[in-house]
C-alpha cells in the first residue's frame, strides 16, 4: 500500500480526493490538509509515499510548494487550470488530474503511482463492487468474464467468482486489449489462461467455450500474436 495525504484549500475538492483515496484498496490515507505549511510539518515527521496536491492555492502555488519538499513523495497534482500541467511534469509528477475528475481517472493516476513505486513487483488490477463492498482483483487471476444480464460474473483461476453490476462491454473497456478478448456476446477470456483453440472453441483450465462467428477473426489474430511473444 501507498501512504498518502491530500492538500487542497477548497473543502469540497479536498473531501472528494479524500473520499476517492479511502475507496482505493492500495491507498492508506493518513491525513488531509487545507494548509500546505501544516502538511509540510506533518511530512517532516511522518513517512508519506504519495501526495495529492492542489496547484492553485491562496497561500502558495502547489508547484512552488512541491519544490520545497525534501525528500519529495510521489506527486499527483490536482487543479482546474490546464496551464499548470507543464510545471507539474517538470517536477516528475506521476500524473495531473484536471478538475473535475471522476473515480476512474483518479484510479488511473494511482495505478501510475503504484507502477512508479514498485515497478518490479506491481501486479495490474481492477476494483469492482460486490454487494456494496469494493473488491480488488489482479488481472492475472481472471480466467474469464461471463455476462449475466445487468451483471457480469468474473471467474478467477482459483475457482472463486465475483458478481458485479456492469455490462460486458463496459468491463471489456476497462481491460487491456492485448490480454483480454471478447469471444462471444456472453464471454471475455484471458489469453494468459487459454489452453487450446480449435474447432471455434477455446479451452481454459475450467471452461470450454464457443467462439462467436463475428468474433472469430479477432480471437484468432490475438491468440496468434500472443503465441509469438
Amino acid at each position: 500500500m501507498l501512504s498518502c495525504i491530500a492538500v487542497d484549500d477548497e473543502p469540497l475538492a479536498l473531501r472528494l480526493v479524500a473520499e476517492f483515496a479511502e475507496r482505493h484498496p492500495a491507498l492508506l490515507l493518513l491525513r488531509t490538509f487545507s494548509n500546505p505549511l501544516e502538511a509540510k510539518t506533518f511530512m517532516e515527521k511522518e513517512s508519506v509515499d504519495l501526495l495529492f496536491l492542489d496547484v492553485d492555492m491562496l497561500e502558495i502555488n502547489g508547484v512552488d510548494f512541491a519544490r520545497t519538499l525534501s525528500p519529495r513523495p510521489l506527486l499527483v497534482f490536482t487543479t482546474a487550470h490546464r496551464a499548470y500541467a507543464v510545471d507539474g511534469f517538470d517536477l516528475d509528477s506521476v500524473d495531473y488530474l484536471l478538475k473535475p475528475f471522476d473515480y476512474t481517472r483518479f484510479e488511473r493516476a494511482v495505478d501510475k503511482a503504484l507502477t512508479r513505486s514498485a515497478p518490479h513487483t506491481y501486479r495490474p488490477f481492477l476494483t469492482v463492487y460486490e454487494e456494496y463492498q469494493l473488491v480488488k482483483i489482479h488481472l492475472d487471476e481472471i480466467e474469464c468474464i461471463e455476462s449475466m444480464q445487468d451483471y457480469v460474473k468474473i471467474h478467477l483461476i482459483n475457482g472463486r467468482t465475483v458478481l458485479t453490476l456492469s455490462t460486458l462491454k463496459a468491463m471489456h473497456d476497462r481491460l487491456p486489449k492485448n490480454i483480454f478478448v471478447r469471444i462471444h456476446r456472453s464471454y471475455i477470456v484471458s489469453v494468459t489462461h487459454v489452453v487450446s483453440f480449435y474447432n471455434k472453441k477455446i479451452e481454459l483450465p475450467r471452461f470450454l467455450l464457443n467462439v462467436g462467428e463475428s468474433y472469430y477473426k479477432d480471437v484468432a489474430r490475438l491468440l496468434k500474436d500472443s503465441s509469438t511473444h
